[in-house]
C-alpha cells in the first residue's frame, strides 16, 4: 500500500434498485478491495454504482424499480445520483464525484467493455484513444489569444525600437532650440535697447505721445493675433495633409483585403450547427450503444441475477433440469436468447456483440471526423469574422478621417476669412500710425515692428522647445516600460512554446508511460517467448476532414523470441487472450497517469480479468494498487485466493 493510501480514510457506498441490487451498503478500506464471487452475484451491478457516484452514466436501474440512488462518503463529503425511469428512459441526476468524466470513463472505469481495454484488441487508433480527453480547441484558442497579445507587443516594442533612435535626435532639436532662444533673447534684448535711445529723441507733447504707443500698440496686438492664425492656418494644412495621406494608406489596405459576404459566414455558422448537432447524435449513440453492450456483457458473465432466474425458470420448467445444470449450460456453448427466450448458440451472440463494438468504433471515428472538419469550420468562420471585423474597423475608421478632414477644411476656411480680416485691420492701423509718427517716430515704429517680430518668433521657439521637452519626457517613459514588454514577450513566446508542443507532449508521456510499464509488467507476469510489446510515436500527414495536417501515430509493436533466443516482431492479432488483456490494461494505466487521474480520482475498478491466471492476476493488481488510493477488482473465488491476505475481501453484496 502506497504511503498516500495509507492516510485515506475508509470509503462508504450505499446502494439502492442498481443493475441486480436491492439495496447494499459496502465499506471500502483504502488500497485494494476485491468483489469476490460467482457470476451473478451482483459484482459489476456494484463496480457500476460506484461508478455513477464519481459521475458515469454506464449504469442500470433495477428492472422492476422506476427510482434508485447511490451515494458515495469519502472523506467527510458525500456524493449521490439518482436514476428515475420517466417515459421510457432513466433520467440521472445528483451531485457526482467528478463532472468531466470523460477521461475517468476511458482509463479509470476499466470493465470488460472499456474502450481504452479494448483499443488493442480491436487495433483502434490508440493515440486518438489517449489524447481524446484533450480539449484541442482550446489550446488553439488559447494560442490564437496569446499570438495576438504578442503581435501587439511586438508592434509596441518595434516603436519603442524606433523611439530609441529618435530619442538623440530629439535632444540634439532640445539643445539646438535652447541655443536659439538665447540667441533670440539677445536680439530683443538689443531691438528693446534700439527703442529706449529713439524713444529719448522724440520730442512731441505727452500727449502725441501717448497716443502715438497707444496706437503702435494695438497695431502690435492685431500683427500677434495675424501671426497666430498663421500658425493655426499652417497647422491645420499639414494635419490635412497627414490624414489624406493616412486615408490613402487605409483605402490600399482596404482593396487588399478580402470581401467577406454575408452569405459565407451565414452558411459556416449553419455548418457548424448541422455537425455540432451530429457530433450530439452520434455521442448519443455511442453511449447507448455503450450501455447495451456493457448490458449484454453483464448478461453473458451472469452478472443480471433477475433475468438471470427468470432465464433459469423458463428453461427448467420446460426441460425440467435442476438450477445448477442450467447455470452450467448457460456458461458453455449455448445460451438462452434473453430477448425471445429460444436457445442460441453463444458463438452467435458474441459474433452480434461484436458487430455493436464494430459500428461503436465506426461511430466514434465519424465523430472523430467531425471533430476535425468542425475545427477547420471554426478555423474558417474565424477567419471571416476576422476579415469582416477589419474591414469594419478600416470603413469606421475612413469614415472618421474623412469627417475629421471635412471639419478642418472648415477650420481653415474660417481661419482664411479671419486672416484677411485681421490684414485688413492691420493696414487701417498701420495708416493711424503713420498718422501720428514723425521722422522719429517713424524710426520707432520700424524698431518696435522689429521688436514684435523678434517676440513673436521667441514665444514660437520657446513653444516648440516646450514640445521637444514633452515628446522626450514620453519616450524615457516609454522606453522604461520597454524592458518590462520585453520580459513579457518572453513569457508569451514560453507559453506558445508549450501550448504548441503540449500535444506533442502528451503523446511521448502516454509512449513512454505504456514501454516503461509494460517492460516492467512483462518482467513481473513472466511471459514466456515476449520479449517486448511498446508504442512508437512517429509524425505522419493525415487527414482531418478536408486537411491534411502532420499528427502523432502510435504504433504498437510486439516482438517475440524463440528457443534459441532469435528475436522477431508478431502481429497484434497473435497475442493470446491474456497478454492482450494485459496490454489493453497497461496502455488505460498510462492514460491514467498521463492525464494525471491520480491526483482527481481516487478510484480504479477492474473486472473480467479471467482470461489471466490466478498469480498474474495477483501480480497485476499488486501492481496497479501502487496508482490509485482505491483500487476494487471483482474476481473469482479461485482468483481472490492468490491475492495478499492484508487486502480486503467483500464476499456478501
Amino acid at each position: 500500500m502506497s504511503q498516500s493510501q495509507a492516510t485515506e480514510k475508509h470509503a462508504e457506498l450505499a446502494v439502492e434498485n442498481i443493475g441486480g441490487i436491492d439495496t447494499t451498503e459496502i465499506a471500502f478500506s483504502p488500497g485494494v478491495t476485491s468483489l469476490t464471487g460467482r457470476n451473478a452475484t451482483n459484482r459489476t451491478s456494484l463496480l457500476q454504482a460506484l461508478m455513477a457516484t464519481l459521475g458515469s452514466e454506464a449504469v442500470s436501474l433495477k428492472g422492476d424499480a422506476d427510482h434508485g440512488e447511490v451515494a458515495l462518503t469519502l472523506d467527510g463529503d458525500t456524493y449521490t445520483r439518482t436514476l428515475e425511469r420517466r417515459n421510457g428512459t432513466v433520467v440521472f441526476d445528483g451531485d457526482p464525484y467528478l463532472e468531466d468524466i470523460e477521461a475517468a470513463e476511458l482509463f479509470g472505469f476499466l470493465l470488460e467493455s472499456n474502450e481504452a481495454r479494448q483499443a488493442v484488441a480491436s487495433d483502434d487508433d490508440l493515440r486518438e484513444v489517449i489524447m481524446r480527453p484533450v480539449d484541442t480547441t482550446a489550446i488553439n484558442a488559447e494560442i490564437e489569444q496569446l499570438e495576438a497579445e504578442k503581435r501587439q507587443l511586438d508592434d509596441e516594442l518595434d516603436r519603442l525600437e524606433s523611439l530609441d533612435s529618435r530619442l538623440p535626435e530629439l535632444e540634439a532639436e532640445k539643445t539646438r532650440l535652447e541655443d536659439r532662444i538665447e540667441d533670440k533673447r539677445a536680439e530683443l534684448d538689443d531691438k528693446e535697447a534700439e527703442i529706449e535711445d529713439a524713444d529719448k529723441t522724440v520730442d512731441d507733447t505727452r500727449e502725441q505721445q501717448n497716443a502715438f504707443e497707444d496706437a503702435l500698440d494695438k497695431l502690435q496686438e492685431v500683427r500677434s493675433d495675424l501671426e497666430d492664425v498663421r500658425y493655426r492656418i499652417e497647422t491645420e494644412r499639414e494635419s490635412i495633409q497627414a490624414l489624406e495621406d493616412e486615408h490613402d494608406e487605409l483605402e490600399e489596405t482596404l482593396e487588399d483585403l478580402p470581401e467577406t459576404p454575408a452569405g459565407d459566414l451565414e452558411e459556416v455558422n449553419t455548418e457548424i450547427d448541422r455537425l455540432r448537432d451530429h457530433k450530439q447524435s452520434l455521442e448519443s449513440t455511442i453511449n447507448q450503444l455503450q450501455r447495451i453492450l456493457q448490458f449484454n456483457e453483464d448478461l453473458l458473465d451472469g452478472d443480471n441475477p433477475e433475468l438471470h432466474a427468470a432465464l433459469q425458470d423458463r428453461e427448467a420448467g420446460a426441460a425440467g433440469i435442476e438450477d445448477e445444470a442450467l447455470t452450467d449450460q448457460l456458461v458453455e456453448d449455448t445460451t438462452v436468447c434473453w430477448t425471445c427466450g429460444s436457445e442460441v448458440e453463444r458463438d452467435a451472440i458474441d459474433d452480434t456483440l461484436e458487430s455493436l463494438r464494430e459500428l461503436r468504433r465506426e461511430h466514434s471515428s465519424k465523430r472523430n471526423e467531425i471533430d476535425a472538419e468542425l475545427d477547420e469550420l471554426t478555423d474558417r468562420r474565424d477567419d471571416l469574422r476576422g476579415d469582416r471585423d477589419r474591414r469594419e474597423r478600416v470603413d469606421r475608421k475612413l469614415d472618421e478621417i474623412e469627417r475629421e478632414i471635412s471639419d478642418r477644411q472648415q477650420q481653415v476656411e474660417e481661419l482664411t476669412d479671419e486672416q484677411g480680416a485681421l490684414e485688413d485691420e492691420i493696414n487701417e492701423r498701420e495708416h493711424r500710425v503713420e498718422e501720428l509718427e514723425g521722422q522719429e517716430q517713424s524710426e520707432l515704429l520700424d524698431h518696435h515692428k522689429e521688436a514684435n517680430q523678434l517676440e513673436f518668433e521667441l514665444g514660437r521657439l520657446e513653444s516648440d522647445l516646450e514640445d521637444v521637452r514633452e515628446e522626450i519626457a514620453t519616450v524615457e517613459d516609454d522606453l522604461d516600460e520597454r524592458d518590462q514588454l520585453s520580459e513579457r514577450r518572453e513569457e508569451l513566446q514560453t507559453e506558445l512554446a508549450d501550448l504548441r508542443t503540449r500535444i506533442e507532449q502528451l503523446e511521448s508521456e502516454a509512449v513512454e508511460e505504456f514501454n516503461d510499464h509494460m517492460e516492467t509488467i512483462l518482467g513481473v507476469l513472466d511471459y514466456a517467448n515476449i520479449e517486448r510489446i511498446w508504442i512508437e510515436r512517429t509524425e505522419q500527414t493525415v487527414r482531418e476532414g478536408r486537411r491534411k495536417v502532420e499528427r502523432g501515430v502510435f504504433d504498437l509493436h510486439v516482438i517475440r523470441s524463440t528457443q534459441d533466443g532469435t528475436t522477431y516482431e508478431d502481429s497484434i492479432a497473435h497475442l493470446s487472450e491474456s497478454e492482450r488483456e494485459v496490454t489493453g490494461l497497461v496502455f488505460a494505466l498510462a492514460g491514467y497517469l498521463v492525464h494525471d487521474l491520480h491526483e482527481s480520482l481516487p478510484f480504479i475498478v477492474i473486472d473480467s480479468l479471467e482470461a489471466l491466471d490466478s498469480d498474474r492476476i495477483a501480480a497485476l493488481v499488486e501492481y496497479f494498487e501502487e496508482y490509485a488510493a482505491y483500487l476494487v477488482v471483482a474476481l473469482l473465488p479461485e482468483d481472490a485466493a492468490a491475492l495478499s491476505d492484508e487486502f480486503q475481501r467483500v464476499t456478501e453484496i
